[in-house]
């Protein structure tokens, strides 16, 4: 099954109030091994940038004014998700920007039922804690480093591996079948023997005497 792993920075926190997006990173996985498809564009919002919202993703106005508008990107970026689920943090917060500059174009928006939503899942499984992704990727021991700003591909690389966490899918297993055709299966599950050794009645009863014996000391 293909997935989409969304994020996206803008200019602030409201499309409300006037902001826009500036970064939006798409990355496909299988099964949640990455294809090496990606969709990454740096966008022109067509306004200034404020400080506050430059020193989180780094994108200045000027470095900006060049790049393309969402409009110029739009197609593509819906060719590139159609029919694929999207695993997003915090949706509620990337689907509103996206869903308004979709409605400006009088474009399809996205609907819930194709979201999937890493923080609803974090929180339903970590009550009462932050789950933020920097948070997550903490309680995960996922690398940080690389992460001195918001940087929208960046995230969702670390978002496919919180993701991946979340679920308990530690263990890629391969799993071939009749067509040879290879499928990457994750379980947290692993296949123990279930065979039971009967220990012999002579074991049994050196067992009964070593328990006899120790049982007399005091250890206290």
């Amino acid at each position: 099954m293909s997935e989409i792993f969304l994020d996206i920075e803008t200019t602030g926190l409201s499309f409300r109030d006037r902001h826009r997006i500036v970064e939006i990173a798409c990355i496909e996985t299988n099964d949640l091994i990455a294809t090496k498809k990606v969709f990454h564009k740096i966008i022109n919002p067509e306004r200034d940038v404020p400080e506050e919202a430059f020193k989180i993703h780094g994108f200045s106005t000027e470095f900006l004014k060049d790049r393309p508008k969402f409009r110029e990107v739009a197609d593509e970026f819906l060719s590139f998700i159609q029919d694929k689920d999207l695993i997003i943090h915090n949706a509620q917060f990337d689907l509103s920007f996206i869903n308004f500059e979709l409605k400006q174009l009088k474009k399809n928006i996205i609907e819930k039922n194709k979201i999937i939503d890493s923080l609803e899942l974090a929180r339903n499984k970590f009550p009462g804690t932050s789950n933020s992704l920097d948070a997550l990727c903490k309680r995960f021991n996922i690398d940080l480093s690389r992460r001195t700003k918001h940087n929208a591909l960046l995230d969702c690389e670390l978002l496919r591996e919180v993701y991946i966490n979340l679920l308990d899918a530690k263990e890629p297993k391969l799993s071939l079948g009749t067509n040879n055709d290879k499928k990457i299966i994750y379980s947290n599950k692993m296949n123990y023997s279930k065979k039971i050794v009967q220990p012999s009645k002579e074991e049994l009863e050196k067992h009964r005497l070593f328990l006899k014996s120790e049982l007399k000391k005091n250890f206290f």
